[in-house]
């Protein structure tokens, strides 16, 4: 067994090889962190102001949204401070929060995930029964279930990971805390963790996976039934968008794992856990609005509406002040 010290805090090495480069990422991750925060604040607001968007799919999109919100505020806030302040420490306790926030979130985002593609074959396959089977009582529950199972999926690991003795080396090949670097820190075997971590990922995202997978099967099936090319493209329309974000979660999400039992360069270590806890966030709000008709509709109302209301303001303000 290795020199077992007590842990105080991790060095978060991240993009520390690159130093020249501080400010530069800086200034990149700020605007993708508020790209993030506008996009989904919007998506929210629409949702919420359009009575013709009160229905379940948008509900889950605005959920999805706020979890969004939430899961990029876990790691960039830190990141940004440390490219400010040009320091790469984390506390041991603030790291085993983060730790458990971003896989509570993570786990979140896999069942909506799951959930949003059942509510689109309810829709798609059994549209008769769509406002019954999906009424506010159910999308609401199902809901707060993909909550509680995140926020319990994650409290196992984390007390797991935190429970195990780390070594005196403390530096985390990463921009934030995660399970795979902070295994590879401990002083004993690992594999009564990582057996953990696999079988709950089967159990728990391959359910999730699975779930979608068989979902957009019976969707498609469905389509294809149909006689109207008009009514088959109408149809998968509303599909797309969810289809592409279920894609790039899933696929960054196998590629961050797969590195758990392979050695790269740092470079490339980082490349995945950026693409999945930053870039995908703030990919989301622009594919619903780009590939979404009601949502550009709707957004396009909010502006005309917003800019109808401070001309007349300022035309008040000339007139009168």
């Amino acid at each position: 067994m290795e020199n077992q010290t007590l842990v105080k805090e991790f060095l978060l090495l991240g993009f520390s090889h690159l130093p020249g480069l501080q400010l530069a990422f800086f200034c990149m991750f700020f605007s993708l962190y508020v790209s993030t925060l506008t996009g989904n604040v919007l998506i929210i607001i629409i949702t919420k102001v359009n009575p013709q968007l009160d229905v379940p799919m948008y509900f889950f999109l605005s959920c999805l949204s706020f979890l969004e919100i939430c899961y990029t505020s876990v790691t960039i806030p830190k990141m940004l401070i440390n490219f400010l302040l040009k320091t790469n420490g984390i506390s041991f306790p603030e790291c085993a929060i983060q730790l458990y926030f971003f896989i509570a979130l993570g786990s979140i985002e896999c069942t909506l995930l799951a959930v949003m593609a059942y509510d689109r074959y309810v829709a798609v396959c059994n549209p008769l029964c769509y406002p019954i089977v999906m009424n506010k009582g159910v999308c609401l529950r199902l809901v707060v279930t993909c909550w509680l199972s995140g926020f319990f999926n994650s409290a196992i690991h984390t007390v797991m990971t935190f429970r195990l003795p780390f070594c005196s080396s403390k530096q985390i090949q990463q921009f934030f805390c995660d399970i795979p670097p902070l295994l590879k820190l401990a002083c004993i075997d690992t594999w009564i963790n990582e057996a953990v971590l696999y079988t709950v990922g089967v159990f728990y995202g391959m359910g999730s996976f699975l779930l979608t997978l068989i979902s957009y099967i019976y969707i498609i099936l469905a389509i294809l039934k149909m006689r109207s090319s008009t009514s088959r493209r109408k149809t998968f329309s509303t599909c797309t968008s969810h289809l592409i974000v279920v894609t790039l979660f899933y696929a960054t999400s196998l590629f961050m794992y797969i590195q758990m039992s392979s050695q790269y360069p740092v470079d490339q270590d980082n490349l995945v856990p950026v693409f999945y806890a930053i870039v995908t966030p703030a990919l989301n709000p622009i594919i619903y609005s780009l590939r979404n008709r009601e949502m550009k509709e709707a957004l396009q109302k909010l502006i005309v509406r917003k800019m109808t209301l401070y001309n007349k303001t300022e035309f008040l303000k000339v007139r009168f002040g």
